[in-house]
């Protein structure tokens, strides 16, 4: 048996622009999801996860499809990497697998992503060495999409995929299609992120307050940045280029949503000019503020405690906080001097407890690796 791994990530800028065809910034964690994996003869795929001890699940490759609807959530998104394998004609003999893992769940750390691409990788060594990583990026989400019934976007699998350590994974997903087994177009850069040298630290803060991408409101989120699209006749919101320009749309949520999606893909493109010029990092913690004001104003996917989060960070000296991941709880980031990030954590822990709330998880992160084997 190899062991594989895959990271969660924190998307330094860009939210909700994945599916509108838009940019991301993400970085990996050194936070993994472990896959430990052998192949079987008999025709029939194990999962067992040490989160859910006495609850491994066994079924035939062949009943994959058929049988979905009877396996435990949980299972849904390993056995929906191992179910798309097989539809697209990769034969999967049998198969072991065991899962570990360190990233929070529900915390908007991408831990489902992390541990679809963990698998992914895995059955692509074992099975299909010849499996392209943009293939597997649309294997591991088609995985989430249809097998597990989470609408996410590109943004996820192609950080878990793509990310290599000490830099930040510019994407345009410009051109991806989603109806095609190899996504076309998916260009990529590797940007420089390495905090330590200013004195820098990048602080996550877990609200405790956890966000689930099937509870129907992130894909509402999707639909209404389609419908806004459609009120102003193009494919995609990546096609408007001016703020102004979604002032056409009549109605007024769906000109929230498209205002929001726009100015996001400025704010990615700018942070990303930025550090590609070796600029001091603090300077990018203005426009991490902006887009924090943006989902919770115009996209309205931030909660009380994830603005109270931001707000204290940012009274405690961060130079720039926002909600990370699709919203509704989860996670901030802060930008921080190394020297008061413990003054950071202290008052927004101070915070919490006044206000009521579960005591945070705190951690700072920096970029890592992506997707591979460990032995």
């Amino acid at each position: 048996m190899r062991t594989w791994v895959a990271p969660g990530r924190v998307n330094i800028i860009g939210e909700h622009t994945d599916y509108n065809d838009g940019y991301v910034l993400p970085i990996a964690l050194p936070l993994v999801m472990r896959c430990t994996a052998a192949a079987r003869t008999d025709g029939r795929v194990r999962v067992g996860s040490r989160q859910r001890p006495g609850e491994p699940v066994l079924i035939a490759v062949s009943e994959l499809a058929a049988q979905r609807a009877r396996v435990p959530g949980w299972s849904r998104y390993p056995l929906g990497v191992v179910a798309e394998f097989a539809r697209r004609g990769i034969r999967i003999p049998g198969v072991d697998l065991d899962l570990d893992g360190e990233v929070p769940i529900g915390a908007g750390l991408s831990s489902s992503a992390a541990l679809s691409c963990a698998v992914a990788v895995a059955l692509r060594d074992l099975f299909a060495p010849g499996v392209s990583d943009r293939v597997l990026i649309e294997v591991a989400r088609s995985a989430e999409n249809d097998y597990a019934g989470a609408p996410t976007g590109l943004l996820d699998q192609s950080a878990a995929i793509l990310c290599t350590a000490g830099h930040a994974l510019l994407l345009d997903v410009r051109g991806f299609a989603a109806d095609t087994d190899a996504p076309r177009g998916v260009a990529h850069e590797q940007i420089p992120f390495n905090l330590d040298s200013f004195g820098l630290q990048l602080l996550v803060i877990d609200t405790g307050q956890p966000h689930q991408l099937v509870d129907g409101r992130y894909a509402e989120r999707r639909a209404e940045c389609a419908a806004a699209a459609a009120a102003l006749g193009v494919a995609a919101l990546r096609d408007i280029a001016s703020a102004a320009d979604t002032d056409r749309i009549a109605d007024a949520v769906l000109r929230r949503r498209a205002r929001h999606v726009v100015t996001e893909n400025t704010r990615v493109l700018a942070v990303a000019e930025k550090l590609r010029d070796g600029v001091d990092p603090r300077g990018i913690g203005p426009i991490l503020t902006e887009g924090h004001a943006s989902l919770r104003d115009d996209f309205e996917v931030s909660t009380p405690a994830l603005d109270a989060a931001v707000d204290t960070a940012l009274a405690a000296g961060a130079h720039g906080a926002r909600m990370v991941g699709g919203g509704f709880g989860g996670s901030v980031i802060a930008l921080v001097d190394r020297e008061k990030t413990g003054g950071v954590v202290t008052a927004v822990r101070r915070r919490f407890a006044d206000a009521g709330l579960p005591d945070p998880r705190t951690f700072v992160v920096i970029a890592a690796a992506g997707a591979h084997c460990v032995g």
